[in-house]
């Protein structure tokens, strides 16, 4: 793949790679924004050895979940407790940033692939079996982690 064809597919994925990191993120768009161009530097350099076996966009997703993992990881041990946050309220639209809270914090509560799951599928409507390429798992499976996260998520969100 030249460097062209790359960079016109990464800008009709960007805005959505953007949207699946933010929410797996919690909210955190620095942290999005630095997973996001960790797997876009990571998607050029193995450019080359995309055969066009799964959509661009499948393949992309994937790199971006596996950057956002190994981040988990890293951070894991010092990572601030999403609680720390639960006192701040958005009033209005200057609290913007904050519209989504209750979401985040409740999608911070699930396990990391019933989190992406729900993602993939509400945020991004992708397809059972596109999540099964990206999270790498079988269609069932994934369609127990979406069953499995929209409980979770009820026991969290008060409407």
């Amino acid at each position: 793949m030249d460097q062209e064809r790359f960079i016109s597919l990464v800008r009709a994925e960007q805005e959505p790679l953007r949207r699946f990191l933010l929410a797996l993120c919690s909210g955190d768009s620095a942290l999005a924004d630095d997973i996001a161009q960790d797997a876009l530097v990571r998607a050029y350099v193995a450019s080359g050895s995309f055969i066009g076996l799964s959509k661009f966009r499948t393949w992309l997703f994937r790199i971006a979940y596996n950057c956002y993992v190994d981040n988990l990881r890293k951070v894991k041990a010092e990572s601030t407790p999403i609680e720390e946050a639960a006192g701040v309220k958005a009033e209005d639209s200057s609290d913007a940033a904050f519209r989504y809270q209750q979401l985040y914090q409740a999608l911070d509560k699930i396990p990391e692939k019933e989190k992406a799951a729900i993602v993939l599928f509400y945020f991004e409507d992708r397809s059972i079996k596109e999540i099964s390429a990206i999270l790498q798992i079988p269609q069932g499976t994934v369609k127990y982690h979406l069953s499995s996260g929209r409980g979770h998520l009820k026991q969290y969100l008060t409407i």
